[in-house]
Order: C-alpha cells, then sequence, then structure tokens
C-alpha cells in the first residue's frame, strides 16, 4: 500500500512517499518559495537527491512538480492507495484523524481562528490533493488530537468559563504525531509496555512543545490554544505576561497582524540572540562569547527544565524523560544542560553515551531513577499510519 503523506504550508509543500507494506520511505521532500519567481523542488528518491528550480506559482503546480518527479522515478505506473494530511489544529471537534469530506475541509477552514498561520494553508493542501487524487482516500491527521483529552483542569484558562464555551478556548497543544511516536518507541526502548511509563517527551526543535504522558496518554503539554504559548521557541516568544502585547502595540504602534508577525516571527531566540533562530548557529556564537546567544541558550534549556520538574509533579512521578526534534537529538549541550539540575528526580546522564551515538538510545546511567533516551522523531511515518488505519 502505498501511502502519500503532505504537509502544506502558505508558500511550501512538504511531502513523503511510504510504502507501508514495509513502513519504508521511497521518496521525501519539499517544494519551497511557491509564489516567487524562482521556486525550488527538492528530493531524495531511493537514496538519490534531486534539487531543481521551477516556474511554481500555486499549490496545484507544486503538486504536479512532485508527481512528475515521483512518476518517472518510483511510482512509474503504480498507483497512491492514500493520501495523509498533516492538519495543525483541529479545534474543539477532532479527537482522531478522519476521512476528509467536504465538511472537514470547512472545519478546518473555521479553525483557522486559532491557527491562523497554519490552517489556511492546510485546508488548501487538502483541496489541491483532492481535486489531484478524487478517487483515493484523504485522511487528515490532527497535531491536537493527542491531547484532545487533556483533563479539563490542565485544559481551562482563567478567563470567564462561558467565554471558555462560547468560542473554545481552551488549551489544545501540538506536535502530538511526534509526542504519540516517540513515547511509543520510548516504551519499545525501555523493553516496557508504554501502558506502564509516566514519560516526558521533549520535543525541541524551531517549534518547542513538553507532554506529560501518563500510561500513553497526554495529561498535559506546554503549548496552547496556539502554538505561541509555552517554552521558547526558535521565532516564536512561547509564554510572555498577556501585558506585554498591550503594551508593545501602544508604544511600537503595531496592529494585530504587526504585533502577531513580531510575537511569531521576530522573537523566541532569533530576537533574544539577535543571531539566528537556527539553534546551531546559537550554539557557535556563544561559544565564541556572544552574550546574547548565550542568553538565548541558557533561556531555552530553563525553560524546559521548567516543565519537566512541573510534569514531574503532574504525572506523580516519572520513569522516562526522551529528546525529539532537531535540537532535541542533535544538541549535546541542551541535554546535558537540562539534565543537569535534575538530580532531585534521580536523573543521571552518561556523559560518553550523550556525547557520543546516534539514533535511538539510552542516554542515562545504569542507576539512574529516571532514564533519559533520545528518540529521533518520525511524524510523517506516524501520518502514514493513521492513514493506513
Amino acid at each position: 500500500m502505498l501511502v502519500l503523506v503532505l504537509n502544506a504550508g502558505s508558500s511550501s509543500l512538504k511531502f513523503n512517499l511510504f510504502d507501508m507494506s514495509k513502513e519504508i520511505s521511497l521518496a521525501e521532500g519539499m517544494v519551497e518559495r511557491i509564489g516567487l519567481a524562482e521556486a525550488n523542488l527538492a528530493c531524495t528518491v531511493e537514496g538519490d537527491r534531486h534539487k531543481e528550480i521551477l516556474p511554481i506559482p500555486t499549490h496545484r503546480e507544486a503538486l504536479e512538480a512532485i508527481l512528475d518527479r515521483l512518476k518517472a522515478t518510483v511510482l512509474q505506473g503504480t498507483p497512491i492507495h492514500a493520501v495523509g494530511h498533516r492538519v495543525v489544529h483541529g479545534g474543539p471537534k477532532y479527537g482522531d484523524s478522519v476521512l476528509v469530506t467536504e465538511e472537514v475541509v470547512k472545519d478546518i477552514e473555521t479553525f483557522a481562528m486559532y491557527a491562523p498561520l497554519h490552517n489556511p494553508a492546510n485546508a488548501l493542501g487538502i483541496r489541491t490533493a483532492m481535486a489531484a487524487f478524487p478517487d483515493v482516500p484523504h485522511i487528515a491527521v490532527f497535531d491536537t488530537a493527542f491531547h484532545h483529552d487533556i483533563p479539563d483542569h490542565a485544559r481551562m484558562y482563567g478567563i470567564p468559563y462561558e467565554l471558555s464555551q462560547k468560542y473554545g478556548i481552551r488549551r489544545y497543544g501540538f506536535h502530538g504525531t511526534s509526542h504519540a511516536f516517540v513515547a511509543a518507541r520510548t516504551a519499545i526502548l525501555l523493553c516496557r509496555p508504554l501502558r506502564a511509563l509516566k514519560i516526558v517527551t521533549c520535543h525541541i526543535g524551531n517549534g518547542t512543545s513538553i507532554c506529560a504522558v501518563n500510561y500513553g496518554k497526554s495529561l498535559d503539554t506546554s503549548m496552547g490554544m496556539t502554538p505561541l504559548q509555552g517554552v521558547i521557541m526558535g521565532t516564536r516568544c512561547g509564554t510572555i505576561d498577556p501585558s506585554v502585547v498591550e503594551m508593545l502595540m501602544e508604544y511600537e504602534h503595531l496592529d494585530y497582524n504587526g504585533i502577531t508577525d513580531l510575537l511569531n516571527k521576530k522573537s523566541g531566540l532569533l530576537g533574544i540572540s539577535g543571531v539566528s533562530s537556527d539553534f546551531r548557529e546559537i550554539e557557535r556564537a556563544a561559544e565564541q562569547g556572544n552574550d546574547r546567544a548565550r542568553l538565548a541558550r541558557d533561556l531555552l534549556t530553563y525553560n524546559v527544565r521548567q516543565y519537566i520538574g512541573a510534569y514531574a509533579t503532574v504525572l506523580d512521578g516519572l520513569d522516562a524523560i526522551t529528546f525529539t526534534a532537531g535540537i532535541g537529538t542533535h544538541s549535546t549541550f541542551v541535554r546535558a544542560k537540562v539534565c543537569s539540575k535534575l538530580s532531585f528526580l534521580g536523573v543521571k546522564i552518561d556523559p560518553e553515551a550523550n556525547e557520543h551515538g546516534t539514533g535511538e538510545r539510552i542516554i542515562s546511567t545504569a542507576d539512574s531513577r529516571v532514564a533519559v533516551t533520545v528518540v529521533p522523531t518520525n511524524e510523517e511515518l506516524m501520518i502514514a499510519r493513521e492513514t493506513v488505519r
């Protein structure tokens, strides 16, 4: 069974083609700069890398370019059996992946009120793909679904209850497919059943969220109604006092679009460091003595550690801490720094294991009361699995 996984952004279209009989990726890549004069398609097909500059005015042409490449290589007449779509926000309605209908697409568009930077592009990608593949099932897989049933006391904000119910204002959480995937892989790595484990999963990348996973279920998570809340991120501010928004709008003369752009695209690690949103560049600058880069680096690790400590109490104990996503998987500094102040939980890092090794692995010592693991995430495979299910 061949499943095409699509992740549509406002000016990009990411794809991954899976052979689900073996759960292997046959081809993956991305079209970027859609709508600009020189868009580019970069893909890897069965290990061979390919890149070309193309005129791609809309997502329709982007998908056509992807399909042309696939048909000339791995497909060669073989049909795609289903398409899985990453959708950022499922609103208050969707707590599971669903077969796409016109009602579902309209709901995704409506829920743009919660994710204005993501859901419109997700809906556009679905409509584009349904036009290209009208006779195969399309599945919407929501980032928020894994967190849909967190307890009321964890998801409610301290605003009038009637307003929460009227507008669906609550903590939704994101990166759900990633948190679910790495929690399940952690259980396998530890040779223990997921239903017996209390895990804090740390998805640390350009977007960062922490999740308290209680026996396989999300109990709490750091992101909120939108992906802006929680830990400081690449360009997002994370949790701040709401009065800061009011003050900046007044004194910097910003309208809604201006403050949204500032908090989502110009803040976070980029805004603090003044160097980059790329943590690798921030680490290099910090090592060269850049004080603002050091501050950004320390703020990130401090935030992550705050949530781990909080979630250890939420879970009433802790069996494992799992690091994933770009920074969590690759930054030995972040893992060491985060865990350095968790000795009260019995966390002990093995420096050698932390500094070396690739792939899934345990980086805690044998006598650590809490296992610490590194598990590279695979959200696309998780979406493909959901599509098959």
